[in-house]
């Protein structure tokens, strides 16, 4: 068996700081189950997750493998192995199963490739790349992307298989709590939920964490928190069951799990897809603050269709997020959207400036409702739906509501956006774009005949219920 040399694993290193970060991981008790023969060399490194990290490197296809979330390939993980194995630290022994499954599979699929390729009849010449070795003398090598879509889909494959068993471990999880209850004083450590969001982040089900995150500030926030922990605790066990059986499910709700799970999807791929061609009225903004992430939400609303959609954006705290939608205008553009039912899309084309100004219809309370329950109906993991409503503000003893004849919505809101909203009304009715949550509703927008006022939330603000 030939060693490579130091300089062979810097040089398969995608950046330097990859390497720099490997070199801390060469250490005999990281690791465990080491072991290398002629064609392979394997180990599992101990990481921030519950479960160690399996690290495989075919040192002779030059093909590795590691169940860490890393996007970088070859990961540290797998320099670091590499520079052991050179450094004579890695054992000989006899391969696991495993890694010689992974090994027959790796070369089943090269002897395909192969013959597939002395096979073909014909190739068009988008997809060869032809190299001249001599007078009247060429070689056709395959493209890119015949090399690159196998290795995406064993990528893929091993990341469902890390999100299915971060799900059974998020089930797990719940059981534990429902048996030792609500009362269980380490629900009051945030050491309780963090230690399940990394381990979910490892899992590549990072919506997931971000919910844990988000409930453990629940936690004795409120005289009532019991019923809205275990709310969300019920949020998360349909999720996770739903999660571990997208196979049988239908397409657009598989869709909408995946994504709510927290699968991520291209952009190019979202651009990608048949536009949603419509005038859009920029019916209201919402800014939150996630994780140290600020999360700009802007709820569109078809004219001609009717349907809802929501465009994000990300910036990091301080920094500008994205100020190209103006609530009171409507755009004629193409909007992409996320697999799924979901209301998630990007801005694609636009066809025009913006038009303004721009409202969108409203309802009465009772129909708002009925709006709500039947988004929440096809999705009941969602944390907040848009409506336009028509009512006035009233004073129901405990707080403010919108009202009208036929009921009240409680509301959630800020001192400034309550304070305007009430000025603006003036005891009337007026029409208001709220975002329903589980905790009440929060006004957005007020819809004036000349003009919108944007009331909504800033990454700033602290949320004072009025309900």
């Amino acid at each position: 068996m030939t060693r490579w040399s130091p300089e062979q694993v810097e040089a398969i290193a995608p950046t330097p700081a990859a390497l720099s970060a490997a070199r801390p991981l060469t250490t005999v008790a990281k690791w465990g189950g080491l072991g290398a023969d002629e064609r392979a060399v394997w180990g599992s490194c101990r990481g921030s997750g519950a479960e160690p990290y399996d690290t495989w490197v075919d040192h002779v296809g030059v093909v590795s493998r590691c169940t860490c979330p890393s996007r970088r390939h070859p990961c540290k993980h797998v320099l670091a192995l590499l520079l052991l194995w050179v450094h004579g630290e890695v054992p000989d022994v006899a391969a696991p199963s495993g890694v010689v499954t992974w090994l027959d599979a790796r070369q089943v699929f090269d002897t395909r490739r192969v013959s597939d390729t002395e096979n073909r009849p014909s190739t068009p010449a988008s997809t060869t790349t032809t190299t001249t070795t001599g007078e009247g003398a060429s070689d056709e090598v395959p493209s890119r992307d015949d090399a690159v879509e196998p290795d995406r889909d064993r990528a893929r494959d091993e990341r469902v298989e890390r999100m299915f068993a971060g799900l059974t471990e998020l089930d797990r999880w719940l059981d534990d709590r429902m048996r030792t209850g609500l009362a269980d004083p380490a629900l009051a450590k945030y050491s309780t939920w963090d230690d399940l969001a990394a381990r979910l982040v490892d899992a590549q089900a990072g919506s997931l964490a971000n919910r844990i995150r988000r409930l453990a500030g629940l936690v004795g926030a409120s005289p009532d928190w019991h019923s809205d922990v275990l709310a969300e605790l019920g949020l998360l066990h349909l999720l996770s069951q739903a999660g571990r059986r997208l196979g049988s499910l239908p397409g657009p709700l598989a869709d909408a799990v995946a994504t709510t799970v927290g699968w991520q999807v291209r952009q190019a791929d979202v651009l990608g897809g048949v536009p949603d061609t419509d005038r859009w009225v920029v019916a209201a903004r919402s800014d939150t603050r996630e994780d140290r992430i600020e999360v700009r939400r802007h709820w569109l609303r078809g004219t001609a269709s009717g349907r809802w959609a929501l465009v994000l954006s990300f910036a990091a705290y301080r920094q500008s997020l994205d100020t190209s939608l103006t609530v009171g205008t409507a755009i004629d553009a193409d909007l992409h959207r996320y697999p799924g039912p979901a209301l998630r899309a990007l801005v694609g084309e636009r066809h025009g400036d913006p038009i303004e100004p721009a409202r969108p219809p409203a309802v009465d309370v009772v129909a708002a409702c009925g709006a709500v329950g039947t988004m929440l109906a096809a999705e009941p993991w969602l944390d907040r739906v848009p409506f336009t409503v028509t009512a006035a503000i009233a004073d129901v003893g405990t707080g403010f509501a919108l009202a009208d004849e036929g009921g009240t919505l409680p509301l959630v809101a800020q001192g400034r956006s309550l304070a305007t909203l009430l000025a603006v009304a003036g005891g009337g009715f007026v029409d208001v774009t709220c975002e329903w949550t589980s905790h009440g509703v929060v006004p957005l927008t007020v819809h004036l005949g000349d003009r919108s006022i944007d009331i909504g939330p800033r990454a700033d603000d602290s949320f004072v219920s009025a309900a």
